[in-house]
C-alpha cells in the first residue's frame, strides 16, 4: 500500500494497483480506515444506577470496608438481607478501580532487550561460564570464556574448580591488558550469573573504562554467541565425556582453542577463521579466494551457470538483538515504477490467456506470493518484469528496466 501511495503522483492509483495486483478498494480503505463505533450493550437484568450506588455505599461502610465481597454477601444473607450476587459486587467494585491484590506482591520489572552492535574487533565481547564434568558424578570444573563477538575469536579463557567472581575479575583484567583495550573502547556483555553481576567485577570494569551489559533474566537468546561457542566445544568429536582433573581439562582446551581460533572456518564469517577476521587478514583471504574462483571459471565456464562465482561476503556488522525494521518503503528496495513498466504489465496480462499452461501456472504462483508480503510484490514489479518482457519480445523495455 505504501508503494502505491508513493507512486500515485507519477502513474496514478489505478495503474499502480493494477501492476501490484491490489484492488483499488483495498487501497482506499487503507487510506481512510473506518473508525470503530463503540457498541453499548444494554442488559435488561442489569442493576439500576440508583441501586448500584446503594450497594457501593454498603460496601464502603465502616462495617464492610475491610471485608471481601464473599464475606459481605454471607453476613447480609445470615441477617435476612440480599443486595446482589457476589459477582455483581465484584463488578461494581471493579468499575471503581477497587479490585486489586491487597497483599504486598513482588512484581518483576520489565527488562529491555539489549541491542548491541559491533563493526570491528575489540568493540564488543561476550563472556560466560559453563560446566565441564569431572571424574565422578556431581563433580564439575568451570570453564570461563571471553569471546569477541565480531570475529568470534576467543580472546581469553580459564578453567577453575569453582565459579568465582574473583577469578573472573582476574581473567578480564589480564585479557584487556593483553588485547590493549583503551578506555571507552569496549563493551562486555554477559548473562546474569553470580560472577557476572558481582560488585567486584562491576568495579573492575568501571576502572578499566569498559561498558557492561547483561541479558534479560532467563533469556539465553540475549547471549547467543557464547552459547553457540559452547555448543561447538561440546559437540566436537574429540570432546570427552568427563575430565580426570583440571590439568586434563586444560590440556584438551589448549588444543581446542588453538584449532577454533586459527583453523576452524566459521559460517558466520564467510567461512574465514576467527584469527583472519580478528587480526585483519580477511581482505587478503577474500582476494585470494576471488582469484581462485575466477581462475576456475576461466578453466571451465560451463560449470558456472550464474556467471563468475564470488566468495562469501565478509562480515560488516554483528548485532545482538538487531532492532526490527519499521515499515518498508519502496526507496529501501530501490524500486521506482515507470509508465513503460506498467504498460508492459498490462500488455502481459492482456496476452496471458494465450500463454502456455505451465507458464500461466508459474505466473499465478508469482502473483500469489506477491500478495503475501510487500517485499515479494516489489520483486514481482521489479525483477520479474525483465523476464516477462523477454517473453513478449520487448527488448527495448528490458533494456530500459535493467538500466534503472
Amino acid at each position: 500500500m505504501a508503494i502505491v501511495q508513493e507512486q500515485q503522483p507519477i502513474v496514478g492509483v489505478a495503474p499502480a494497483c493494477h501492476a501490484l495486483a491490489i484492488p483499488r478498494a483495498s487501497y482506499y480503505r487503507w487510506r481512510k480506515p473506518k473508525e470503530p463505533v463503540p457498541v453499548v450493550r444494554r442488559v435488561p437484568r442489569a442493576v439500576p444506577p440508583e441501586e448500584r450506588e446503594r450497594i457501593l455505599a454498603v460496601l464502603h461502610s465502616d462495617r464492610f470496608a475491610e471485608l471481601p465481597p464473599a464475606e459481605v454477601y454471607a453476613t447480609l444473607l445470615d441477617e435476612g438481607k440480599y443486595l446482589c450476587s457476589m459477582r455483581t459486587m465484584y463488578r461494581i467494585l471493579h468499575e471503581q478501580g477497587e479490585v486489586h491484590e491487597r497483599r504486598r506482591q513482588l512484581r518483576h520489572p520489565h527488562y529491555q532487550a539489549p541491542e548491541l552492535l559491533a563493526t570491528g574487533p575489540n568493540q564488543l565481547w561476550s563472556w560466560d561460564i559453563t560446566k565441564l564434568k569431572g571424574p565422578v558424578k556431581w563433580t564439575y570444573f568451570y570453564l570461563y570464556v571471553i569471546l569477541d563477538v565480531f570475529s568470534r575469536y576467543v580472546v581469553g579463557w580459564m578453567v577453575a574448580e569453582r565459579d568465582s567472581a574473583t577469578l573472573a575479575q582476574r581473567l578480564i583484567a589480564q585479557t584487556c591488558e593483553r588485547q590493549g583495550i583503551a578506555k571507552e573502547q569496549l563493551t562486555i556483555h554477559a548473562d546474569r550469573g553470580a560472577a557476572m553481576i558481582a560488585k567486584s567485577v562491576a568495579l573492575l570494569l568501571a576502572d578499566l573504562g569498559v561498558t557492561k551489559t547483561h541479558s534479560r533474566p532467563h533469556v539465553s537468546n540475549d547471549n547467543p554467541y557464547s552459547e553457540s561457542q559452547f555448543k561447538t566445544l561440546k559437540y566436537h568429536p574429540e570432546f570427552p565425556d568427563r575430565f580426570g582433573c583440571v590439568q586434563d581439562a586444560r590440556s584438551f582446551l589448549v588444543d581446542f582453542f588453538q584449532w577454533y581460533n586459527t583453523m576452524h572456518h566459521h559460517g558466520g564469517l564467510g567461512w574465514l577463521t576467527p584469527w583472519d577476521v580478528h587480526y585483519g587478514h580477511a581482505e587478503q583471504r577474500f582476494t585470494e579466494r576471488e582469484a581462485a574462483l575466477r581462475k576456475a571459471f576461466e578453466a571451465t565456464p560451463e560449470r558456472f551457470v550464474r556467471g563468475v562465482p564470488t566468495p562469501p561476503a565478509l562480515p560488516a556488522a554483528v548485532w545482538i538483538n538487531k532492532p526490527r525494521a519499521q515499515e518498508v518503503s519502496s526507496e529501501q528496495f530501490d524500486t521506482k515504477f515507470c509508465p513503460e513498466c506498467l504498460i508492459l504489465v498490462d500488455t502481459f496480462r492482456n496476452t496471458r490467456s494465450s500463454a502456455p499452461t505451465a507458464h500461466r501456472k508459474q505466473i499465478a504462483s508469482h502473483r500469489t506470493r506477491a500478495r503475501e508480503t510487500q517485499a515479494i510484490r516489489t520483486l514481482f514489479a521489479r525483477a520479474r518484469l525483465a523476464r516477462f518482457a523477454r517473453r513478449l519480445n520487448a527488448p527495448r523495455l528490458v533494456e530500459l528496466e535493467l538500466a534503472r
